[in-house]
């Protein structure tokens, strides 16, 4: 109890009401209750997204939105991930994996009150900083007073020049804590891409092939006959030959009437 009371000591600006510091041990005189007051609580929600790009053992390397990639590395065994509704852990992850990492930090700022009591009967005091009680145990403890410090006797304050050896006093010592507890709840969330898309069984698939290209012909070999006439031909040489062979015939058949 000794170090308690000196540490309060130290502090005396953050006291309500009396002080009162033990230089000795004295747990089983001291009344203690402790109350705690919250002030308005805060809340702070921050998302990070990220694609799985490779996994090699616990060690999992991520692209953030920026394009930034990072090295997760040594993950822990017993991690897990909620992915399409249900947990995997670090070797189930796969790349292309969309991630997402939810942190909600939550401030709470909070005043601890403590109020300590002692009660005992004056044995001796050294004014202005010193008084000797004689617990209720029958044990002598000596303590310090700080500036300021009241006792109360028969009902009524008195500061310590005001004690006397045989009264009985009660002094109680108050003192406010400022604290902010903060909370950090971590949750990553992911889903797998989907597939790519297949055609349906009944959809017709064309399958379109190029024609092969003609071979090279070598030079001074044959070429192919054409299969028809240049469009330069002509029918008026054949008409002219058959108009020459019907003269010649009416020729001769008239040589022959003679």
């Amino acid at each position: 109890m000794k170090p308690l009371w000196r540490t309060f000591l130290s502090r005396p600006n953050i006291a309500i009401a009396a002080f009162l510091a033990l230089t000795t041990a004295a747990t089983a005189q001291v009344t203690t209750t402790t109350n705690t007051t919250e002030g308005t609580r805060t809340t702070e929600v921050k998302v990070d997204r990220a694609v799985v790009e490779h996994v090699s053992g616990n060690d999992v390397w991520v692209k953030m939105d920026n394009g930034e990639v990072r090295h997760i590395r040594q993950v822990a065994q017993d991690a897990r991930i909620h992915v399409d509704g249900r947990e995997i852990g670090v070797h189930e992850l796969k790349p292309g994996m969309k991630l997402e990492r939810t942190i909600t930090t939550t401030t709470t700022p909070r005043t601890v009150t403590t109020v300590q009591t002692v009660t005992g009967k004056v044995w001796h005091v050294t004014a202005p900083k010193t008084v000797i009680l004689t617990l209720e145990n029958g044990e002598n403890q000596s303590f310090t007073v700080p500036d300021g410090q009241v006792f109360k006797i028969n009902g009524e304050e008195k500061d310590v020049w005001h004690l006397k050896k045989g009264m009985t006093v009660t002094a109680t010592k108050v003192t406010e804590a400022p604290e902010t507890v903060v909370e950090h709840r971590r949750q990553i969330t992911g889903r797998t891409p989907p597939p790519l898309a297949s055609l349906p069984s009944d959809t017709p698939v064309l399958i379109a092939r190029a024609a092969p290209a003609p071979a090279p012909v070598a030079a001074g070999s044959p070429a192919e006959a054409p299969t028809e006439l240049p469009k330069t031909g002509s029918l008026v040489p054949l008409i002219g030959l058959l108009g020459l062979l019907f003269s010649g015939a009416s020729l001769c058949v008239r040589f022959a009437r003679r």
